[in-house]
């Protein structure tokens, strides 16, 4: 049976009854008054009220000039990796048409939606990586218009890396705009940029409860909570290795839960004394992410491999690393994660920055029911029938005794004159 050796990782993610109603508030607000409750609420909230919410050009062209040349690079970089697996992830997703008998064919089509917005936040951490994730791949997906977003950094506006990132990954349109009332002004349209579709992009608390009260009104990526990594690792792993790839993602905020499962109980153990060293030592962010493990930090000792994918199962965390010596078993075996990294060179932070993937993932244990983020959710997977006068003869019968059965007799007699 498995044993804890370090217990933190939270059971529920509450939802706060003030958060709600602000956010609740501030979207009834900004729906029948339009632009001057985002004017409010953003010069409340974050002291930005600027003569227009969407970036010019001219501000844009001076984001760039303070990117440098090596940085403005490895963006590059970051966006064409990501592009080349959407693109490859695109071409999975092909149109389908079939005559299933005479006279009927049937098929789907993937079309693209037509707006999208795009958030990234600005809070702790500027989210460069996060325009990458959440504009390109639309773009990739064939959407029309994708409208970016981000929050104000300072008196110039959003963050300067940020903002020329946003416009690489081929943003049509940027907002200055944060947190609610960004989501807010996607919902419902600001100055001349019409409400979007679909709104992607990760958030703070108020963001995610902002998208769940707008789901129906708009399409949403998913509810994403405080990021998420968990390790599986036996004693052929490195543990100072492991202890940094957990303090690696804690350092996201001081609610990021950290998990490790191993079926050694010396290893975890080390692992835990690794962690305290390098708390103790020159870690970076150590008031981040010693708060993130001291409240949420967990070990977990199994007793075989089969109760240690059990148990990671369980969790279904956002990040899932493997780091053993029987890699590819676990590969095969496990089911519930967000994004699934395995052998001690595949970090997490490559894929939150720039390997390809994705880094808009499920936490709170939506790994059970969905994926993450990826070009097919910009996609509308739609379907068509066609048939002849032979095929709707075929089927009329079928479909006037089901509708008959269901007293649907309107249904049955639009069947029945197909069938004279």
């Amino acid at each position: 049976m498995a044993e804890h050796l370090k217990t933190g990782w939270p059971q529920r993610v509450e939802r706060q009854q003030d958060v709600i109603d602000t956010v609740s508030r501030i979207l009834s607000e900004v729906e029948h008054e339009g632009g001057p409750a985002i004017r409010r609420w953003s010069a409340q909230l974050d002291r930005w009220e600027p003569e227009s919410f969407v970036v010019s050009a001219d501000r844009i062209k001076a984001a760039a000039e303070t990117v440098d040349e090596e940085l403005a690079g490895q963006l590059e970089f970051a966006r064409s990796q990501v592009e080349q697996f959407a693109r490859a992830q695109r071409a999975t997703l092909t149109d389908l048409e079939v005559e299933t008998m005479p006279g009927v064919v049937l098929g789907h089509r993937h079309l693209p939606v037509s707006k999208v917005g795009s958030y990234s936040p600005g809070g702790r951490y500027p989210l460069i990586a996060s325009s990458i994730m959440t504009v390109t791949v639309p773009k990739v997906a064939g959407v029309d218009t994708v409208v970016a977003v981000a929050p104000p950094r300072d008196a110039q506006g959003i963050y300067g890396p940020q903002l020329y990132t946003m416009d690489l990954a081929g943003a049509d349109v940027i907002l200055c705009l944060g947190g609610v009332q960004a989501f807010a002004a996607l919902a419902f349209g600001i100055e001349d940029v019409p409400p979007v579709d679909l709104v992607v992009g990760a958030g703070n608390a108020y963001v995610a409860e902002a998208k769940r009260q707008l789901f129906g009104t708009v399409g949403i990526d998913l509810l994403a909570g405080p990021t998420e990594v968990a390790v599986i690792a036996d004693e052929s792993a490195d543990a100072r290795l492991v202890a940094a790839d957990l303090l690696g993602q804690a350092e996201h905020g001081p609610n990021s839960p950290a998990l490790l499962v191993t079926t050694s109980r010396e290893f975890g153990t080390a692992v835990i004394a690794e962690v305290d060293r390098w708390l103790d030592g020159d870690w970076p962010t150590k008031e981040v992410a010693g708060v993130a493990w001291r409240e949420h930090g967990t070990v977990v000792v199994c007793e075989s491999r089969e109760e240690a994918v059990q148990v990671s199962d369980a969790y279904a965390a956002e990040h899932l690393e493997v780091q053993t010596a029987d890699d590819d078993w676990y590969a095969a075996n496990l089911r519930n994660y967000g994004s699934l990294f395995i052998g001690p060179e595949a970090t997490v932070a490559f894929s939150d920055k720039s390997i390809g993937t994705n880094h808009v993932l499920p936490t709170a244990r939506a790994a059970r029911y969905t994926g993450g983020l990826w070009v097919g959710k910009f996609l509308k997977t739609v379907t068509y029938q066609r048939l002849t006068a032979d095929g709707a003869r075929t089927i009329a019968p079928s479909t006037a005794a089901i509708a008959d059965a269901e007293l649907m007799h309107g249904h049955a007699l639009t069947a029945r004159l197909r069938n004279p």
